[in-house]
């Protein structure tokens, strides 16, 4: 008798089913649908996803091929691929977005997707912002217009380093600026928020500075400033310059008249000076570039989300489906972190996402395999359910003793 769902299944249980429904009604996005369930959908990307199909006749048809498990996943046939099709071209992508933010809230509270790598004295919150440009066919994709003959969009985050997952995502298309998605931040006093040179904005700094929120950045080469305050650099350090500095330039100086920091940290690896400005004018200066440094998280996180998961290449070719796509990308990979964590052997994260893929229906006990995948699966002992029957069988001198699970 099977005792446990697949791995799949049990994946799926993270996502409540009253919830998704509840969200379902709130966006009314089964109003006229007739049968097709946006449950079923969701399986399906998902399945897309942590299954790495290509297109939708390898979603179709690899669910079509597990006739007989798909009920443990809330399904009862795989979708035909013009219905799925019609339905990632209509129904709300800002569903799928909303999922992800409950599914997050909710692994959040329970402390179940990791904790900061690089510990820090300070208690503020630690931010990362930048983006990341996916890059599109422009015959297929008309309406995401990039250059003369590419399109793309690009995808926006702010990462929480508590976890090193986003608490804010804005898809765009990809020749709006970095800095257009840096103003729609709403961000809570004492933040850190750290980024590379292409999000400098004098104006914004000087409504983050009067908001008291905290950047850390770098240098323009060409930006003017004059020196307010010379600090002594730390010894036996990579910090070359410890500056307390005003900008220079007309507009400059008019846009953001607070005094700034700049830190010269020498890059040992690449044998060069980093210059970085920041607003912060109390933290040690290592400090601040052990801040910089952790910004490499967020491009450690793009590099996963565009490894591991189906964003280069896209089922739909609507902006609805690929929004659609995206969203899920993102829940499968809050899915795929929630699991990493959980597991206590030293898995590295490609290795999870590629075993999982291989084992999706696969039964088993999720904790269990995450612990010990190339063990046997537990065999339940015999007990309550259990019927020991003693069968004399001929030829044999001594009757054979045969357990019969009931079910």
């Amino acid at each position: 008798m099977v005792r446990q769902a697949s791995l799949f299944s049990q994946l799926l249980q993270q996502v409540p089913r009253s919830e998704f429904d509840h969200l379902v009604r709130q966006y009314g996005a089964e109003k006229g649908a007739k049968g097709f369930t946006c449950w079923t959908q969701f399986v399906a990307m998902l399945f897309c996803h942590l299954g790495h199909a290509d297109s939708l006749r390898e979603i179709c048809h690899g669910l079509a091929c597990c006739i007989g498990k798909l009920v443990h996943v809330g399904i009862q046939r795989a979708p035909k691929r013009s219905t799925l099709s019609y339905a990632n071209a209509h129904r709300p992508a800002a569903l799928f977005e909303a999922l992800f933010w409950r599914l997050a809230e909710r692994l959040r509270h329970r402390d179940g997707l990791g904790q900061r790598k690089t510990k820090f004295r300070f208690k503020n919150k630690l931010l990362s912002l930048d983006s990341t440009t996916i890059s599109l066919c422009l015959s297929l994709f008309p309406w995401a217009r990039f250059r003369r003959a590419k399109g793309g969009v690009k995808v926006h985050v702010l990462l929480d380093h508590d976890d090193y997952m986003p608490s804010y995502v804005l898809l765009t298309e990809a020749r709006r600026h970095d800095r257009v998605g840096a103003r729609l931040l709403n961000l809570n006093p004492g933040s850190i928020v750290t980024m590379d040179r292409g999000y400098n904005d004098y104006q914004l700094f000087a409504d983050w500075t009067a908001a008291g929120i905290f950047f850390v950045t770098r240098l323009k080469d060409n930006a003017d400033y004059y020196v307010v305050e010379h600090r002594q650099a730390p010894k036996h350090s990579p910090i070359r310059t410890d500056q307390v500095i005003r900008l220079f330039s007309p507009g400059a100086e008019k846009k953001c008249p607070h005094e700034l920091r700049r830190v010269v940290v020498w890059d040992e690896l690449n044998q060069r000076p980093i210059v970085l400005l920041t607003n912060h004018l109390e933290f040690g200066a290592t400090t601040i570039a052990a801040i910089y440094r952790d910004r490499w998280e967020i491009e450690l996180f793009f590099k996963t989300l565009k490894q591991h998961l189906k964003v280069r290449t896209f089922v739909g070719t609507s902006e609805n489906a690929l929004r659609i796509q995206i969203w899920t990308a993102l829940i499968a990979l809050l899915l795929l972190k929630w699991l990493h964590y959980q597991s206590h052997r030293s898995w590295s994260f490609s290795n999870l996402a590629a075993m999982l893929r291989l084992n999706l229906f696969t039964y088993r006990a999720l904790l269990q395999w995450l612990h010990e995948p190339f063990g046997p699966p537990s065999v339940p002992e015999a007990g309550v359910g259990a019927v020991q029957l003693h069968l004399s069988l001929p030829g044999f001198g001594q009757p054979q003793n045969l357990t019969w699970q009931n079910g």
